[in-house]
Protein backbone atom coordinates (compact mmCIF):
# COMPACT_ATOMS: atom_id res chain seq x y z
CA UNK A 1 0.00 0.00 0.00
CA UNK A 2 1.36 3.42 -0.44
CA UNK A 3 1.19 6.47 0.94
CA UNK A 4 1.23 10.35 0.02
CA UNK A 5 2.79 12.10 2.43
CA UNK A 6 0.98 15.37 2.74
CA UNK A 7 5.11 17.52 2.15
CA UNK A 8 7.81 15.56 0.51
CA UNK A 9 9.49 16.54 -2.51
CA UNK A 10 8.84 16.94 -6.01
CA UNK A 11 10.89 16.14 -9.19
CA UNK A 12 11.69 19.16 -11.61
CA UNK A 13 13.64 20.18 -14.08
CA UNK A 14 16.04 22.64 -12.06
CA UNK A 15 16.54 19.51 -9.58
CA UNK A 16 14.23 18.61 -6.18
CA UNK A 17 11.92 21.18 -4.11
CA UNK A 18 9.50 20.95 -1.73
CA UNK A 19 6.20 20.35 -2.28
CA UNK A 20 2.47 20.28 -0.83
CA UNK A 21 -0.28 18.32 -2.56
CA UNK A 22 -3.28 20.22 -3.68
CA UNK A 23 -6.36 20.33 -1.93
CA UNK A 24 -7.78 18.26 -4.58
CA UNK A 25 -5.23 15.81 -4.39
CA UNK A 26 -5.16 15.11 -0.31
CA UNK A 27 -9.30 15.05 -0.90
CA UNK A 28 -8.98 12.20 -3.50
CA UNK A 29 -6.03 10.31 -1.43
CA UNK A 30 -8.77 10.48 1.89
CA UNK A 31 -11.26 8.33 -0.20
CA UNK A 32 -8.85 5.87 -1.66
CA UNK A 33 -7.39 5.84 1.92
CA UNK A 34 -10.97 4.56 3.37
CA UNK A 35 -11.95 2.54 0.95
CA UNK A 36 -8.49 0.35 1.51
CA UNK A 37 -8.61 0.46 5.18
CA UNK A 38 -12.31 -1.43 4.79
CA UNK A 39 -10.48 -4.40 2.60
CA UNK A 40 -7.83 -4.56 4.87
CA UNK A 41 -7.68 -8.08 7.20
CA UNK A 42 -8.65 -8.04 10.73
CA UNK A 43 -5.92 -8.35 12.85
CA UNK A 44 -5.70 -11.38 15.31
CA UNK A 45 -6.75 -9.97 18.56
CA UNK A 46 -9.86 -8.15 16.96
CA UNK A 47 -11.12 -11.29 15.92
CA UNK A 48 -11.31 -12.78 19.71
CA UNK A 49 -15.30 -12.10 21.01
CA UNK A 50 -14.09 -9.52 23.53
CA UNK A 51 -17.59 -9.76 24.96
CA UNK A 52 -16.87 -13.81 26.29
CA UNK A 53 -12.85 -13.28 27.24
CA UNK A 54 -12.08 -13.97 30.77
CA UNK A 55 -8.92 -13.30 32.88
CA UNK A 56 -6.78 -16.08 31.35
CA UNK A 57 -3.54 -17.06 29.63
CA UNK A 58 -4.09 -17.10 25.70
CA UNK A 59 -2.11 -17.71 22.55
CA UNK A 60 -2.97 -14.62 20.94
CA UNK A 61 -0.68 -15.60 17.60
CA UNK A 62 2.37 -17.30 16.08
CA UNK A 63 4.47 -15.77 13.81
CA UNK A 64 7.12 -17.84 11.29
CA UNK A 65 9.58 -15.94 9.22
CA UNK A 66 12.56 -18.18 7.60
CA UNK A 67 13.64 -20.40 10.81
CA UNK A 68 12.63 -17.57 13.30
CA UNK A 69 9.21 -18.34 14.82
CA UNK A 70 7.64 -16.19 17.35
CA UNK A 71 4.80 -16.88 19.99
CA UNK A 72 2.71 -13.88 21.20
CA UNK A 73 0.54 -14.79 24.04
CA UNK A 74 -2.39 -12.66 25.54
CA UNK A 75 -2.20 -12.15 29.12
CA UNK A 76 -5.48 -11.11 30.27
CA UNK A 77 -5.62 -9.24 33.53
CA UNK A 78 -9.16 -8.13 33.45
CA UNK A 79 -12.61 -9.19 31.99
CA UNK A 80 -12.75 -6.20 28.66
CA UNK A 81 -16.01 -4.38 28.70
CA UNK A 82 -17.39 -5.61 32.17
CA UNK A 83 -14.64 -4.86 34.73
CA UNK A 84 -12.63 -1.47 35.34
CA UNK A 85 -9.60 -1.04 33.13
CA UNK A 86 -6.21 -1.17 34.93
CA UNK A 87 -5.10 2.24 36.47
CA UNK A 88 -1.66 3.25 34.30
CA UNK A 89 0.22 3.41 37.31
CA UNK A 90 -0.05 -0.29 38.43
CA UNK A 91 0.07 -1.17 35.10
CA UNK A 92 3.72 0.94 34.38
CA UNK A 93 4.84 -1.50 37.50
CA UNK A 94 3.59 -4.47 36.68
CA UNK A 95 5.49 -3.63 33.19
CA UNK A 96 8.31 -2.99 34.85
CA UNK A 97 8.57 -5.65 37.28
CA UNK A 98 7.40 -8.50 34.63
CA UNK A 99 10.00 -7.28 31.76
CA UNK A 100 12.88 -7.35 35.25
CA UNK A 101 11.69 -10.86 36.23
CA UNK A 102 11.85 -12.20 33.09
CA UNK A 103 14.61 -11.15 31.17
CA UNK A 104 16.57 -12.57 34.09
CA UNK A 105 15.03 -15.68 34.42
CA UNK A 106 16.31 -19.23 33.78
CA UNK A 107 14.03 -18.72 29.90
CA UNK A 108 15.54 -14.88 29.48
CA UNK A 109 17.08 -16.08 26.26
CA UNK A 110 13.23 -17.15 24.94
CA UNK A 111 11.84 -13.44 25.89
CA UNK A 112 11.50 -11.17 22.88
CA UNK A 113 8.44 -8.49 24.68
CA UNK A 114 6.65 -8.32 27.31
CA UNK A 115 4.46 -5.02 27.99
CA UNK A 116 1.10 -3.74 28.25
CA UNK A 117 -2.29 -3.44 25.71
CA UNK A 118 -3.82 -0.64 24.68
CA UNK A 119 -6.70 -1.06 26.26
CA UNK A 120 -5.50 -1.44 29.74
CA UNK A 121 -6.92 -5.05 30.19
CA UNK A 122 -3.90 -7.03 30.16
CA UNK A 123 -0.17 -7.56 28.80
CA UNK A 124 1.29 -9.00 25.70
CA UNK A 125 4.95 -11.60 26.06
CA UNK A 126 6.13 -12.27 22.59
CA UNK A 127 8.43 -15.42 23.08
CA UNK A 128 10.70 -17.55 20.27
CA UNK A 129 9.84 -21.22 19.42
CA UNK A 130 6.05 -22.38 18.65
CA UNK A 131 5.06 -22.37 22.05
CA UNK A 132 1.65 -23.20 24.07
CA UNK A 133 0.06 -21.52 26.78
CA UNK A 134 0.79 -24.28 28.64
CA UNK A 135 4.36 -24.24 27.91
CA UNK A 136 4.37 -20.71 29.20
CA UNK A 137 2.26 -21.02 32.26
CA UNK A 138 4.63 -21.95 34.67
CA UNK A 139 7.01 -18.96 33.97
CA UNK A 140 3.43 -16.28 34.01
CA UNK A 141 2.84 -18.16 37.47
CA UNK A 142 6.10 -17.31 38.61
CA UNK A 143 6.22 -13.32 37.00
CA UNK A 144 3.52 -13.19 39.23
CA UNK A 145 4.71 -14.68 42.81
CA UNK A 146 8.20 -12.21 42.10
CA UNK A 147 5.82 -9.28 41.75
CA UNK A 148 3.95 -10.18 44.84
CA UNK A 149 7.03 -10.77 46.64
CA UNK A 150 8.74 -6.99 45.39
CA UNK A 151 9.57 -4.93 47.94
CA UNK A 152 11.64 -1.70 47.48
CA UNK A 153 12.65 0.63 44.92
CA UNK A 154 10.80 -0.12 41.20
CA UNK A 155 13.62 -1.23 39.01
CA UNK A 156 13.96 1.21 35.94
CA UNK A 157 11.97 3.92 37.90
CA UNK A 158 14.19 6.71 37.98
CA UNK A 159 13.79 10.00 34.93
CA UNK A 160 17.53 8.40 32.91
CA UNK A 161 15.99 5.08 32.87
CA UNK A 162 12.13 5.69 32.12
CA UNK A 163 10.11 8.58 30.08
CA UNK A 164 7.25 8.50 32.80
CA UNK A 165 9.89 7.18 36.12
CA UNK A 166 7.84 8.61 38.43
CA UNK A 167 4.46 6.98 37.54
CA UNK A 168 4.05 3.62 39.69
CA UNK A 169 2.17 1.93 41.76
CA UNK A 170 3.25 -1.18 43.60
CA UNK A 171 0.15 -1.53 45.73
CA UNK A 172 -2.20 -1.85 43.41
CA UNK A 173 0.40 -3.61 40.41
CA UNK A 174 0.00 -6.42 43.38
CA UNK A 175 -3.83 -6.15 43.88
CA UNK A 176 -3.92 -6.52 39.70
CA UNK A 177 -1.62 -9.39 39.64
CA UNK A 178 -3.03 -11.21 42.75
CA UNK A 179 -6.08 -11.30 40.83
CA UNK A 180 -4.80 -12.70 38.04
CA UNK A 181 -2.62 -15.31 39.40
CA UNK A 182 -5.63 -16.50 41.53
CA UNK A 183 -7.76 -16.37 38.15
CA UNK A 184 -5.30 -18.54 36.05
CA UNK A 185 -4.74 -21.42 39.49
CA UNK A 186 -8.30 -21.74 39.82
CA UNK A 187 -9.74 -21.68 36.33
CA UNK A 188 -6.17 -21.93 34.26
CA UNK A 189 -7.80 -20.57 31.06
CA UNK A 190 -5.98 -21.09 28.40
CA UNK A 191 -8.04 -21.31 25.32
CA UNK A 192 -9.99 -18.35 24.18
CA UNK A 193 -13.35 -18.90 24.11
CA UNK A 194 -15.75 -19.58 21.06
Amino acid sequence: MTFLRLTGKKETDQGTEKYMPAAAEVLQYRKRTETEILIMDKIASFQVNHLNLMPGLYLSRTDTKGQCTASTFDLRVTAPNREPVMDTPAIHTIEHLGATFLRNSGRKEEVIYFGPMGCRTGFYLVVFGDQTAEDVYPLVMEMCDFILAFEGKIPGARPEECGNWSEQNLNMAKYYIRRYRQELAENKRLTYPE
